[in-house]
């Protein structure tokens, strides 16, 4: 088995970043959906008379990895066969890195911090990941430092921070650990935008999306193992929801966006996938009838913006954009 089997070898396809803006935000409105569905699960909102019961984040995030992974699995084996399923020693453990420290660390540290502070100091401090990604790009030499990025960077967070009305009802609850944890799932969200978008320079996003959600399944194996689940006697219902949450919360948005990060450089696309709270806040007002006010549409606005700003060319390239390989 050798990384001819799994590497493209056929030429690189253009980029096109158009065609990365509307992967990613498809991607972010598919957060957004699973966002909704979590809420609805977490309060026992969710289809009354079926039977699903209180489902824990813990649960939800394990389940929608592992599934993810066997669904995946399954489609490739049955696509590709065993001999193409395979990356040389270095890049799998690339990959089960970026799983670990990004897919997995990021959902776990992520609800941690909502546990111990609230979803407002949890978004708010995970969305500075964009500040993160542009520094650390501009630090590599990989990005140009231009104006319409750090404007692109302070709109988006700005607008979040208005979205989720954290200058309103929804006041930062500090807690030394909750702060740390939603920081880490800031790192990790940082890591996954900028080392997805360098291993799919070499490998299709559907390798890499085997690899990275085996990896992030193992994790939450050692942090619930099965015995606690199949103790909690989940019924039919609830196996299927969590089946359908998996396929919205993780496979397809995932695969679309590690498509937009195959054409788009790291610091833009994570700017465009802070049209995630966006789309919670669109999809909660419509589906658990939650109100929008004037500020949170003014934060709506600004990301938008944001999304806008960032496109504007500089002078020169800066990243060299990968090409998509499928």
């Amino acid at each position: 088995m050798t990384a001819a089997s799994t590497v493209a070898t056929s030429a690189p396809k253009l980029h096109s970043p158009h065609l990365g803006y509307i992967y990613i935000g498809l991607a972010a409105a598919l957060w957004g959906v699973s966002a909704s569905l979590g809420r609805a699960a977490f309060t026992e909102r969710l289809l009354p008379g079926s039977g699903i019961r209180n489902i824990s984040p813990l649960i939800l995030s394990q389940a929608r990895t592992t599934f993810s992974f066997s669904v995946v699995l399954v489609g490739l084996l049955i696509r590709r066969g065993w001999k193409q399923l395979w990356m040389p020693r270095q890049d799998l453990l690339r990959a089960f890195v970026l799983g670990l420290g990004g897919i997995a660390a990021s959902n776990y540290f992520y609800y941690l911090a909502i546990q111990r502070t609230n979803v407002a100091t949890a978004i708010i401090v995970q969305y500075t990941a964009p500040v993160w990604v542009l520094v650390y790009m501009v630090l590599r030499r990989a990005e140009r430092l231009t104006l319409s990025k750090m404007a692109s960077v302070v709109l988006a967070i700005t607008g979040i921070a208005l979205v989720i009305g954290l200058f309103g009802r929804g006041r930062l609850q500090l807690d030394t650990l909750g702060v740390t944890a939603a920081m880490i799932a800031a790192f990790s969200f940082t890591f996954y935008n900028i080392g997805g978008h360098y291993i799919l320079a070499k490998y299709d996003r559907w390798t890499v999306l085997l690899f990275t959600t085996l990896s992030a399944s193992l994790f939450w194996i050692v942090v619930n193992p099965p015995n606690r689940i199949i103790a909690a006697h989940y019924s039919g219902t609830a196996w299927l929801f969590l089946l359908i949450f998996a396929m919205l919360s993780v496979l397809l948005p995932f695969s679309l966006y590690f498509a937009g990060l195959q054409h788009l450089e790291p610091t833009k696309a994570i700017v465009a996938s802070c049209l995630e709270p966006v789309f919670t806040i669109l999809i909660a007002a419509v589906a658990l009838k939650e109100v929008v006010g004037p500020l949170q549409g003014l934060g709506i606005v600004m990301v938008l913006c944001a999304i806008l700003v960032v496109q504007i060319p500089a002078r020169a390239d800066s990243q060299p954009l990968v090409g998509p390989v499928d």
